[in-house]
């Protein structure tokens, strides 16, 4: 059930995302273009769809398939209704594109821009609420508003001698006293359905760009004796439109300090310089985990409580446990650390490894699809790619799983307590028994039972430590 619920009439949303986006200097479409490591347009989407409508309709244009593939990603297919604008004419035309969906409904429909991407499920839930219960029966047009100290650019709203909406009046049509005023159109409104296509069939081209605009609308609706509600909102970081890429590092800046100053003040972590971190607004970090200078941590990644995360270090969408160590200038990508690991420096772990509690990965070791059991350590200079490593288990400086062969990759398999001596090379498949120990420099090219041990190249059964033992006692 949705944490926004809606009264009345029911709810659509149309998302305009047709535009190329020419001030990019970008051969990729400007919704696709990324925000916290997501396309602006899943932003969008991810807002709409916390409303709960019955339909998210996206209008579609430049690399259509690809903004359909990712709008995909935030919206269920069932939900999702994607509409074609053939030729970009106006943010008019492409409402109107949808018409054949929409026109017919007794319904409101919420309308978004696909570049806005800081807007809050929140702050759309109160303009839907508003829209429906102006003067006790509903607006047929409700436009979000904000403050701008510096206005230039936008849409200007004009408001009658009793503060009632009277038209939006776009910047080169504007004159010397309707470019003071600081209250701008957003681009969001609300607008009962079918009254909003019955007042789209009258919007003419009749400009300098020959485009249909669907600012024409509130006024054609005012005109013919409708009421226009206006919803002004307090915040105007939440409807910047992001139109080039220094407008979209100013918003990855204010995402990112908001970003930050929630986790120190809810939930105690500790910045050394906030300035110089970049958290994912995706991520969790637990109390009293410090986070040093220059870290990068993205996607959905979770941090748990107690850890410190040193300097240069980039975690993505990976999930660390309590009372983890990492270390100065680190890669952990979708990867798994359990409770009280050290990682680093300059280790680098992928491929969905996994460490389990108190193991160890040091200085310049690479996992890759690998798991490194509870306790074992592999503390210098060593790539173990598609192993299973058991508990307690050493590996020895320079050790390498062999696993690729030209052809196919091979799993290596390492039991418990097990000594890997340095530089072993393990040719994988091969599997080595728990117990058992590798000679320095070893070349294992076979699988080595329990409680051997082997060495030289290739590797050979040099004693049975089992029976070694038995012989000392």
């Amino acid at each position: 059930m949705s944490d926004f619920p809606t009264e009345q009439k029911a709810l659509d949303v149309l998302i305009l995302a047709a535009g190329l986006g020419t001030r990019m200097r970008s051969a990729q479409a400007k919704v696709l273009h990324r925000l916290d490591a997501r396309p602006l347009i899943n932003h969008v989407c991810r807002a709409a769809t916390a409303l709960a409508p019955q339909k998210i309709y996206v209008v579609i244009g430049h690399q259509g398939e690809d903004v359909k593939t990712a709008v995909l990603t935030e919206i269920d297919e069932q939900q999702a209704v994607f509409v074609v604008q053939e030729k970009q004419l106006g943010t008019g035309d492409a409402v109107n594109s949808a018409r054949e969906f929409l026109q017919e409904l007794d319904s409101t429909l919420l309308v978004l821009s696909g570049d806005v991407p800081m807007i809050r499920p929140e702050t759309l839930a109160a303009l839907v609420q508003q829209h429906h219960r102006h003067r006790g029966k509903g607006a047929a047009c409700t436009i979000l508003t904000v403050k701008l100290k510096d206005p230039t650019g936008y849409g200007r709203i004009l408001r009658d001698d009793t503060g009632l909406f009277e038209r939006i009046v776009e910047q080169k049509d504007a004159t010397d006293d309707a470019k003071q005023i600081n209250e701008i159109n957003s681009g969001i409104y609300c607008f009962n359905t079918q009254k909003l296509f019955d007042a789209l069939s009258n919007v003419r081209n009749h400009n300098s760009q020959g485009e249909y605009y669907l600012t024409d609308v509130p006024s054609l609706l005012r005109d013919a004796g409708e009421d226009v509600a206006i919803f002004h909102h307090p915040d105007s970081h939440e409807i910047e439109g992001v139109n080039n890429r220094a407008q979209l590092a100013d918003l990855e800046r204010i995402l990112n300090r908001r970003t930050i100053s929630k986790l120190m003040l809810d939930y105690g972590v500790t910045f050394i310089d906030p300035k110089s971190a970049h958290v994912s607004a995706q991520a969790v970090i637990g109390r009293d985990t410090i986070v040093y200078p220059n870290i990068t941590i993205e996607g959905s990644t979770v941090i748990g409580d107690g850890c410190a995360i040193r300097s240069g270090t980039r975690i993505t969408n990976s999930q660390i446990g309590h009372g983890v160590e990492i270390l100065d200038n680190c890669v952990i990508i979708d990867s798994e650390v359990g409770n009280n690991c050290t990682v680093g420096p300059f280790a680098h772990l992928r491929g969905n490894s996994k460490m389990e509690e108190k193991s160890k990965a040091g200085n310049f070791v690479e996992l890759k699809k690998t798991r490194l059991g509870r306790g074992s350590k592999a503390s210098h200079l060593s790539y173990l790619g598609d192993a299973t490593i058991g508990e307690n288990t050493n590996i020895g400086a320079g050790t390498i799983t062999c696993n690729y062969d030209g052809v196919r990759k091979h799993e290596t398999h390492i039991g418990d307590n097990v000594k890997i001596g340095s530089d072993t090379m393990l040719i994988a498949p091969v599997t080595v028994g728990d117990g058992a120990i590798t000679g320095a420099g070893s070349v294992v090219t076979k699988d080595v039972e329990a409680h051997l041990l082997v060495a030289g190249v290739p590797a050979k059964v040099k004693k049975n430590l089992k029976e070694d033992t038995k012989t000392n006692s």
